[in-house]
């Protein structure tokens, strides 16, 4: 039994809050423990918001036992990382801004480009692909700003999980870095099945004729037959990211001006033979059979509905570039080349797209496109067979990088977490000579092997895009919370700060004092907003897809009022000073905001099944931080070196 006495010494104030000393005696019957707790605000300029608890413990116990109260469990979900201005690591530093932008539009330019446009010009959005693309974009550049500014903050492995860990709490950071694992497999599984179906059609389907006779897998919920070469094809590439970052890369920029160079060879082929006409088909002319398919014809067959629901198909085609922020522990000067080569990707990536399908719809009327292989079969349409090869080695190069690009931020991912207890710390491991999370990779590789040899294509895809919208959503808030976080100052104060009133909360909301910098109550006001933020908008996105009813219009003029009154709360909150980053997300509060209301939106669009596998995937991952990470987690207890008079200090760091 303990038994425990505490003396409680008032002490200073530090920014507004009241610290209290406390000084705790242990008695056990095996020994004695004191504890000495000294709640304390330091000089944080690199701490952004962070509380850091020192406790000095004397430990002259062979045993405790530690109870962990409903607080403290709270306490712990919500810990975060230091903001450290620290460059070492022990991966290799050999990345550019060239090589950073190539391995962006690699990752990202693949299926999208050979499939995509046409798979969704002829069943959804006709003509209107193109602006299918274009919302598309805008949401995918949304996430893209804030991806930059947090690379510009904090340029470490790990991409959105770092990003989240360090404003958020380690809770909601290992739900997104699961989340980016469940992505990340799922794309390299998806593009190797497809590189594999492509290659295999350029056979007349060989080899999905030979192993559905030899081995057929007849399961529902699995693909026909073991896909042997998707599998080999994973794990060449994952024998190539283990050999080393610079080898690998340079690689990918010889597959990516291939994959440039045969957009640009397509694009102006196509313009040669487009024929803006058929963006003005008109359905009465068709013949009897071809109706049916061509919808209402014109630029727009299926109306705005088509064009939105293209775009939550399209969203599929810009995934991949975040991978570019899981590099950065391997870039040069990733504050600055991380930033840039993301705005370079999406740039690159969105011209790409566009150009695309607005000659792909011109060259052939919608509703006769290929939806497995428009391009090739356009082409051969139009009279133009040596374009047809031409793509089809671009499309083999492109899905080379597309391969590379989405199997290349796996094991960083898997490395970020492992390094901080989260999940297994051997997954951490760097092997001395390459320079690469040597385990991590492997794991990986054998993972996203094995889903694409007994998945089909349609399963994989099906998962792609919420784990990347929840992602994104995340960064988004993130960036929203730390521009609104209180500045630190290492001042104490003698008065005791007057509670808040609920009408002092009230005037707050809309700062009618006119505050320049941000307090603690400001910042727990943009908090319980984003709160808000997330149910109206996520009413405001069910009522759009399935209400129905008079109630309806009502409903939806009362939500929109109260997302606009949210906006009007985030926009009257004083901010920080973000001057000394190298790069900012402009219009801040606006973009994050509609950055959470676009992908919000589209996650909405996603079917039940969807939601039920993500769901059963987040219940794998709580199983394994609830009964490891939470307690081997390196923000459970951060020691530093003993004192000369032999007291041991240890820092544990929470978010209040």
């Amino acid at each position: 039994m303990t038994h425990i006495m505490c003396r409680p010494h008032l002490g200073g104030k530090c920014r507004g809050q009241l610290v209290i000393r406390l000084t705790v005696t242990a008695r056990h019957k095996r020994g004695r423990k004191s504890l000495s707790l000294v709640p304390s605000c330091e000089p944080a300029s690199r701490h952004y918001g962070l509380c850091d608890l020192r406790a000095k413990i004397i430990d002259t116990s062979d045993r405790t036992e530690q109870k962990m109260s409903c607080g403290r469990i709270l306490a712990v979900l919500r810990r975060c990382k230091r903001l450290e201005d620290d460059s070492t690591t022990e991966l290799s530093r050999c990345l550019g801004l060239l090589d950073l932008t190539a391995l962006g539009v690699g990752s990202t330019l693949g299926l999208g480009v050979y499939v995509l446009a046409g798979a969704v010009a002829k069943t959804v959005a006709g003509p209107a692909v193109t602006l299918s693309f274009l919302v598309a974009a805008i949401a995918s550049a949304f996430a893209g700003l804030c991806y930059a500014e947090f690379a510009a903050r904090v340029p470490k492995a790990g991409s959105a999980y770092v990003y989240s860990y360090v404003s958020v709490g380690e809770f909601i950071a290992f739900t997104i870095g699961w989340n980016l694992i469940l992505e990340y497999v799922i794309g390299t599984a998806s593009v190797a099945k497809g590189m594999a179906n492509y290659i295999d059609s350029l056979c007349n389907n060989t080899m999905a004729t030979t192993m559905t006779a030899v081995a057929p897998i007849n399961v529902s919920f699995l693909a026909d037959y073991p896909d042997l070469f998707a599998f080999v094809l994973v794990l060449l590439i994952t024998v190539l990211l283990a050999i080393g970052v610079s080898e690998s890369t340079k690689l990918n920029n010889v597959f990516t001006a291939l994959n440039m160079i045969t957009v640009v060879v397509v694009v102006i082929a196509g313009a040669i033979k487009s024929d803006p006409a058929n963006w003005r088909i008109d359905v009465a002319s068709l013949p009897e059979g071809e109706r049916a398919a061509a919808g209402g014809g014109g630029f727009m067959p299926w109306g705005v509905a088509g064009v939105m629901a293209g775009a939550a198909k399209c969203f599929f085609g810009f995934v991949g570039f975040d991978c570019v922020a899981t590099t950065g522990e391997e870039a040069r000067n990733p504050k600055r080349d991380i930033p840039l080569s993301i705005v370079l990707s999406l740039a690159v990536i969105f011209a790409s797209y566009f150009s695309i399908a607005t000659v792909l719809t011109m060259m052939w009327p919608y509703y006769l496109q290929d939806a497995d292989a428009p391009f090739p079969y356009v082409f051969t349409q139009v009279g133009m067979p040596a374009v047809r090869w031409l793509v089809t080695v671009g499309a083999v190069c492109a899905l080379c990088t597309s391969l590379l690009g989405a199997m290349f931020p796996l094991p960083r991912v898997l490395y970020a977490m492992a390094s901080d207890g989260v999940l297994f710390r051997p997954l951490a491991t760097v092997a001395a000579r390459t320079k690469t999370p040597l385990l991590a990779t492997a794991l990986s590789g054998l993972l996203s092997a094995t889903m694409a040899a007994i998945f089909n294509l349609n399963q994989l895809i099906d998962m792609m895009s919420i784990g990347t919208l929840l992602a994104y959503t995340i960064v988004a808030t993130s960036v929203l919370i730390l521009r609104y976080e209180e500045e630190e100052h290492p001042q104490l104060q003698k008065s005791q700060p007057l509670p808040e009133t609920a009408y002092s909360v009230a005037r707050q909301s809309f700062n009618l004092l006119g505050l320049k910098e941000p307090t603690q109550l400001s910042a727990n006001i943009v908090k319980c907003a984003i709160a808000v933020l997330f149910v109206a908008a996520l009413a405001t996105c069910s009522l759009l897809r399935w209400g129905a009813g008079g109630a309806r219009g009502a409903a939806l003029a009362l939500l929109g009022a109260a997302l606009l009154a949210l906006l009007l709360v985030l926009c009257r909150q004083p901010r920080r000073d973000v001057a000394h980053l190298t790069f900012k997300v402009p219009l801040v509060p606006l973009l994050p905001y509609l950055s959470v209301c676009m992908n919000v939106y589209l996650m909405v669009q996603l079917d039940y099944q969807t939601w039920v596998r993500f769901i059963i995937w987040l219940i794998i991952g709580y199983l394994i931080y609830f009964l490891y990470g939470v307690r081997n987690s390196s923000l459970r207890e951060k020691s530093i070196p003993p004192t000369s008079n032999g007291v041991e200090e240890k820092h544990i760091v929470t978010k209040f």
